[in-house]
């Protein structure tokens, strides 16, 4: 079974821009779909935005207009492009992907998450 490494995080003034990248590794078959979620503390682990290997998205109202997803099928890594962030947007962002993997002559599906990378927005 493979895994999902992620990088991009950091401590990033109010108004500026970070970019998160997520890698998926192992003998994939496909994966779908590919997503980013995030938990502040003391919160529940919410949705950030999701995207399908076609192409579609679905993003959290908190988030329309100033994050981008996106996702390189021949890479299996999927992004997220974060701007205008604003304070309320720290927290640790997790990677999310349903893979189906190759193994002995099938297949099976696993639902994966990152380690978790953490997000710090300053006002």
């Amino acid at each position: 079974q493979g895994q999902l490494v992620e990088s991009g995080g950091g401590l990033v003034q109010a108004g500026g821009s970070l970019r998160l990248s997520c890698a998926a590794s192992g003998n994939i078959f496909s994966i779908e779909p590919m997503g980013w979620y995030r938990q502040a503390p003391g919160k529940q682990r919410e949705l950030v935005a999701v995207i399908t290997s076609g192409g579609s998205t679905n993003y959290a109202d908190s988030v329309k207009g100033r994050f981008t997803i996106s996702r390189d099928n021949a890479k299996n890594t999927v992004y997220l492009q974060m701007n205008s962030l604003k304070p309320e947007d720290t927290a640790v962002y997790y990677c999310k992907a349903d893979v189906r993997y190759y193994r002995g002559g099938g297949y099976y599906t696993s639902s994966n998450w990152g380690q978790g990378t953490q997000v710090t927005v300053s006002s």
